[in-house]
């Protein structure tokens, strides 16, 4: 599938909803999903996107390696490199689609450096 990059306004913001949980590989949940290529865990993060007149809450895949320390609900931060893939399946006759979203990072704005850059 192909993967886009999501091009932002300048007035776009992000604020952390939930923290980062691990993303499992199977249903049971006995193996953590890794990225392809750094073997990083990989985590998923609720972020609340605000731009001009809208928000909404996304659900955001990001290597463990790219969590700054310190995150927790109501920080603002900013993914990086930030890309959308849609994604459609059939399961038990009925159609489910979706976008995924994936970024390198989060950074947070206005404080310290992400654990990606401190390392």
């Amino acid at each position: 599938m192909a993967r886009i990059r999501v091009g932002l306004l300048p007035t776009a913001s992000f604020m952390v909803g939930t923290l980062p949980v691990p993303k499992y590989t199977d249903a049971e949940k006995t193996e953590f999903a890794r990225d392809r290529e750094t073997k990083a865990k990989l985590m998923t993060v609720t972020l609340f996107f605000m731009e001009e007149d809208r928000a909404e809450a996304l659900k955001i895949t990001v290597p463990e390696t790219g969590l700054p320390n310190g995150l927790k609900p109501g920080l603002p931060v900013m993914p990086v490199e930030l890309f959308a893939t849609p994604w459609a399946r059939i399961f038990n006759g009925s159609l489910s689609d979706g976008i995924a979203y994936r970024a390198e990072r989060l950074d947070l704005v206005g404080g310290p450096a992400s654990a990606a850059e401190a390392a």
